[in-house]
């Protein structure tokens, strides 16, 4: 009773004391400096924007691989010089290649004309921080917090007036909105965890994300649940720091609108395909010609590229009696690779071809420039691809552009944007497992001309929602307020 009393009577009163203090004499002090150098730095980059124009930075640390997310940085780049001249351009990369490489990369992959001498890059060394390989476990929160590391150098390398970030590193939105004090876009390609993922570690299912040690516990299974649950927590908070944010498609709209909740922030400005010249191609194959079926994606474990050549292999066990027919069909790959792991990675799958007794009917094109990727559209019949949960799906649309007949996975942007199935507007086909591709090839090979036609006519019609110049004059309205720097 009197432990109670003393606890009560001098040790609260002490501890409420001792906050009251604190807060006196430290937090008030701590805030009236804070907000000294807040008004500092804003009316300092205030002065050097009237005079030298605002700064605009670009968050995207592999500006130069060639994929589709570097597209959409490029075209965005070329659209606001553009439309606002005088504006600075900066990015944030790890790249270590010189800028008039990385501007001659961009020509050529991307057929985009980019001055280099509008574009700056700040060069960040912190590259193993958003690694995936450096996190075998936890790899999501690790890396996210990885990138606040990246974020943080970037932010002490260079302060912007305005920060877009176009890979999705949300954790380092906080450090540009209250420490740069910018205004913060984002270009959300693929949200990082969504309810899809927690289905599957649910249902313990294995995939590329998810381990069979995990998905064959049940204890395991639960606290990787637990554990997306409380990341999805945090990947909300610290999303709901951007003041614009622009989704690629309705699918990736639909989970960031669950996750971080602004939807009044939130626009739909589809990627930049170049849909305008591939509808220009005419096909070159020939009836004498191997039908090719192509693939277009860079080499990435979510693309599953085993897929496609498991597919292939049902196709021969469904062609066993027709010999001369499995001699023509080649499955071409073509993608970039990153670094050594993307490269080993092509090594698997020329194993795996060869464990399937396919690899004569497997060719593999790795870093391909777009000469040589146009000329794989003139002479190929049909695409392919394979990603589960494809957030968008560039490839598939520019495949649908140049001509080709596409089977694409039933789910995400394909399902969702991009492929009609349905009759008389059918502009492709829709699978999921290996066999089921593989009924897709012999459909498509076994259609009249008159079908096949009606199929690529109704495709290219399709795709110029998806057109650069769409995605200019999307990107353009959402980044506006942006822009209108006091």
């Amino acid at each position: 009773m009197l432990f109670e009393a003393f606890i009560l009577l001098v040790i609260l009163p002490l501890f409420f004391l001792t906050l009251l203090l604190f807060g006196a004499f430290v937090i008030v002090p701590f805030a009236f400096i804070f907000a000294s150098w807040y008004m500092r730095i804003y009316e300092r980059k205030k002065q050097r924007r009237l005079r030298d124009g605002p700064n605009v930075a670009f968050f995207h640390p592999y500006c130069n691989s060639g994929g589709g997310g570097e597209r959409v940085l490029w075209v965005a780049v070329k659209a606001l010089l553009e439309r606002y001249p005088d504006t600075n351009i900066y990015i944030y990369t790890v790249d270590t290649a010189e800028p008039q490489a990385i501007i001659d990369k961009v020509h050529n992959h991307f057929n985009v004309t980019v001055d280099v001498n509008k574009v700056n890059f700040v060069r960040l060394v912190s590259k193993k921080t958003i690694e995936a390989s450096s996190y075998p476990y936890f790899t999501l929160l690790l890396q996210s917090l990885g990138s606040m590391v990246l974020g943080m150098e970037a932010f002490m390398k260079f302060n912007p007036d305005v920060f877009i970030d176009t890979t999705g590193h949300a954790f380092t939105y906080p450090i540009f909105r209250y420490l740069a004090q910018c205004p913060v876009g984002t270009y959300t390609h693929y949200p990082v965890v969504t309810a899809a993922m927690m289905r599957r570690v649910k249902q313990r299912i294995v995939a590329h994300n998810n381990s069979g040690l995990v998905a064959r516990n049940p204890v395991l299974t639960w606290c990787k649940l637990l554990y997306y649950k409380v990341f999805g927590w945090l990947y909300g908070v610290v999303g709901r720091c951007a003041d614009v944010v622009m989704v690629n498609g309705t699918w990736t709209e639909d989970h960031i609108n669950e996750l971080w909740r602004i939807p009044f922030k939130t626009h739909r400005v589809y990627p930049p395909c170049d849909v305008t010249d591939l509808k220009q191609l005419r096909s070159l194959v020939k009836d004498t010609d191997p039908i090719r079926i192509l693939s277009v994606a860079q080499f990435r474990p979510e693309k599953d590229h085993p897929l496609m050549l498991q597919a292939m292999y049902e196709l021969r066990n469904l062609l066993v009696k027709n010999e001369i027919l499995w001699n023509k069909i080649k499955l071409v790959l073509v993608g970039a690779c990153r670094n050594a792991e993307d490269e080993e990675r092509v090594q698997n799958l020329k194993d795996l071809a060869k464990h399937l007794s396919i690899e004569d009917s497997v060719q593999f094109v790795v870093n391909a420039p777009y000469a040589r990727l146009l000329q794989l559209y003139q002479t190929s019949s049909m695409a392919i691809h394979t990603m589960w949960n494809e957030h968008f799906g560039i490839s598939v649309v520019e495949c649908m552009a140049a001509g080709l007949i596409t089977i694409a996975h039933r789910s995400g942007g394909p399902l969702a944007d991009i492929v009609a199935t349905s009759q008389p507007a059918r502009s492709g086909f829709l699978a999921v497992e290996a066999e089921e591709y593989a009924r897709a090839v012999l459909e498509v090979i076994a259609l009249r001309p008159d079908e096949r036609r009606a199929i690529v006519d109704a495709a290219r019609a399709s795709v110029d929602r998806f057109s650069t110049m769409e995605f200019e004059k999307a990107f353009l309205r959402a980044a506006e307020p942006l822009m209108k720097l006091e």
